[in-house]
């Protein structure tokens, strides 16, 4: 029931990836919400500029037993270990709760 109610926000967001080619490339996890953090770069004279830190994300393919189907999501590589570590249903089960979705 929670997975439906996920993959429904993902095709009301347009965020189910199908190509890359076809899709708007924002920098957040779908699932975490991490996003670019700003920062400065500093120079060996000790000059600060703005400067972006950009999660590390990655496309990955999950299959979801539920469903039967697959879906393609951009995620961080900790939320790709958590998916490991807990299964793709209890992932998603648990953002949704903890309201990153």
């Amino acid at each position: 029931m929670i997975i439906k109610v996920f993959l429904d926000i993902c095709k009301l967001f347009k965020r189910e990836i199908k190509s890359i080619r076809y899709t708007i490339m924002s920098r957040i996890c779908d699932l975490t919400g991490k996003g670019a953090m700003v920062g400065n770069s500093v120079s060996h004279s000790n000059v600060k500029t703005k400067r972006k830190f950009y999660p590390n994300l990655q496309l990955k393919r999950f299959f979801i037993p539920e469903e039967n189907r697959w879906i393609t999501l951009k995620v961080s590589t900790s939320a790709i270990k958590t998916i490991n570590k807990i299964g793709i249903t209890e992932a998603i089960n648990r953002f949704i709760n903890k309201g990153s979705i």
